[in-house]
């Protein structure tokens, strides 16, 4: 009888994508995949999230109940948040400790394989992708990062920047497409760094674009980087299968804030490069993350945010109050910000994306957009245009997990309309 399995992901889509490649490894090595706790796991694994101090504490927090609920079986903790604090994920009840450079060699060798790659070298998975109970296909392409924010720790738990091997890419693509999967996201810790053997992120897309099938290939999210951006130039071109998405990191609109974060870029940097790309990219979906209250964010920082975010109009702002990392430079910044005051302008921040989201949905209406209904539930079907607007039909209309052409309008709404919320951010 085949062991049991239960993967569990947190955070963000590069953890699903390692998640994806976990799942073939375990699939190989004989185990059953499961996605509920229906029958008793041998094996939970927890892919953790360090992003801030909050997700780092409700990991801990699932590795506790994992460990009350399933007694016997082996529990094992990876991803970020376990690679930066490993022992406090031994203490709350997990097994074995799984770091991210690790992930590739389980489960043939679990446990102390200290195998981190450095520098600008391509790595290898060595594996491909699966994903048993998903509608897209998350592939993994990039590695680490160079930017060393000054509130971030992602450098410090996922190493320095390096990107898959081209050849392996595209073969991860190719079988995802040929598993039926209509939308391949790619994905990395920043997408747009990838080289490998001289071929850039827009060599890979026009190579994954060229396989055959019915598909389109989808950014997860993206930094902005103004002198090598030519992201939008392949969405102009069909042949290339690019949805009309950008999630651009802004991070914030005072430019003071933006040094202080170590974002090599001015608000004007990046207001003149959104612009350059809608100019380029009709109806694209642009969003952005922002973090209130940095160390040392005055009103008038903070009023310069909700500025920049009114005059950009984002179509998704993903936000987050500061939390203190330690180990980054940020968590030793004088000026920090009291909590009171910070959750008062993540509440005005809010409310601006909540009418910047309807602002963008309205736009849509009477639109022909391309769109793959996932799921169906109570007469209903639930779907993805390729700029990233929550559509729903009457069940049957469309069939499901297919690019199908959708007009907007109140037939068939952009559910954003109704709930800005657009899902999980890529």
């Amino acid at each position: 009888m085949a062991r049991i399995a239960v993967i569990i992901t947190l955070g963000c889509r590069l953890n699903h994508a390692d998640t994806a490649l976990l799942s073939a490894r375990l699939q190989n090595a004989g185990y059953e995949l499961r996605d509920d706790f229906a029958v008793e796991p041998d094996l939970i694994i927890l892919n953790s999230c360090a992003i801030t101090a909050e997700a780092e504490r409700k990991s801990r927090h699932q590795i506790r109940k994992f460990r009350r609920e399933h007694p016997g079986a082996t529990i094992i903790a990876a991803g970020c948040a376990a690679e930066l604090n490993g022992k406090q994920f031994m203490e709350n009840g997990a097994d074995m400790v799984l770091t991210n450079p690790d992930k590739k060699l389980f489960p043939s060798a679990p446990g102390g394989c200290k195998s981190r790659e450095s520098g600008k070298e391509s790595f290898q998975e060595k594996s491909f992708s699966t994903f048993p109970f998903r509608s897209r296909a998350f592939i993994k392409i990039q590695e680490g990062c160079d930017n060393f924010c000054s509130y971030c720790i992602v450098p410090y738990v996922r190493g320095t920047s390096r990107s898959r091997k081209f050849s392996e890419c595209i073969a991860d693509c190719k079988n995802a497409v040929e598993a039926g999967f209509p939308e391949i996201v790619l994905t990395g810790v920043n997408t747009c760094n990838y080289f490998d053997d001289g071929k850039d992120l827009a060599a890979l897309i026009k190579e994954a674009a060229a396989i055959d099938g019915d598909f389109r290939i989808r950014l997860s999210s993206t930094e902005p980087h103004p002198d090598n951006f030519d992201i939008p130039e392949l969405m102009t071109d069909k042949k290339n299968k690019l949805c009309r998405f950008l999630h651009l990191s802004m991070q914030h609109g005072s430019n003071s804030i933006l040094k202080a974060m170590n974002r090599n870029y001015t608000a004007e940097d990046f207001i003149t490069l959104v612009e350059k790309i809608r100019k380029s990219v009709p109806n694209i979906h642009i969003g952005t993350d922002f973090i209130v209250g940095f160390p040392g964010e005055t009103e008038e920082d903070f009023n310069t945010l909700l500025e920049v975010a009114n005059e950009v109009k984002f179509a998704n702002i993903h936000s987050f109050i500061y939390s203190i990392r330690p180990g980054t430079p940020a968590a030793k910044m004088p000026g920090q910000i009291p909590a009171q005051t910070a959750k008062e302008r993540m509440h005005r921040l809010t409310a601006a994306a909540k009418i910047s989201a309807e602002s963008f949905a309205r736009s849509q209406n009477g639109k022909i957009l391309p769109v793959i209904f996932e799921q169906k539930r109570n007469g209903f079907q639930y779907g993805w245009s390729d700029n990233y607007l929550a559509v729903t039909v009457k069940e049957g209309e469309f069939p499901l997990k297919k690019i199908v052409n959708v007009r907007v309008d109140e037939k068939n709404p952009a559910e954003n309309l109704k709930n800005p919320h657009l899902g999980d951010i890529l």
